[in-house]
């Protein structure tokens, strides 16, 4: 896996510590073999929900081809009442590959454990971002100009 992930992977264990299995060392590791990760801000062909380690493994190799990630920063741990679910809020840094346009996300990711994998993950992120991404800044400003003369 490209060092993003491991990165991402790094952070990630750091954040949910002795939570994790101990050999758990990549993101798609550290998943329940039906872990699911859920998108409720995803638009248009973005999956809004993954289910598995397989579709994950898949979900994020296609990710790589259209997103390239530089940096993740490191999160705020937000812990709750439930030891199994924490609340974890950070950056993350990059640029489209077809645009070459920025990617500069936020996001905040409530993520459920048990028996040493993640068992549930919802990632909340601003669309706009992925958007200005993905299909880049003039697409971005047709559809925001226009939401604003139609609202």
């Amino acid at each position: 896996m490209p060092d993003t992930v491991k990165s991402f992977s790094a952070m990630l264990r750091e954040a949910l510590g002795d939570r994790l299995a101990p050999d758990a060392g990549s993101f798609v590791d550290m998943f329940h073999a039906e872990g699911v990760m859920e998108f409720p801000y995803a638009f248009g062909d973005l999956p809004r929900r993954v289910v598995g380690r397989e579709a994950l493994e898949r979900h994020l190799s296609s990710l790589a081809e259209q997103i390239t990630f530089d940096r993740i920063s490191e999160p705020t741990v937000i812990e709750t009442l439930d030891r199994d679910t924490v609340i974890l809020e950070f950056e993350a840094f990059g640029s489209g590959v077809a645009t070459d346009e920025p990617y500069e996300q936020r996001y905040v990711s409530i993520i459920r454990t048990q028996g040493g994998t993640i068992v549930h993950y919802k990632d909340y992120w601003n669309s706009l971002a992925v958007l200005r991404a993905l299909r880049g800044s003039e697409q971005l400003a047709l559809l925001t100009h226009g939401e604003a003369h139609h609202g």
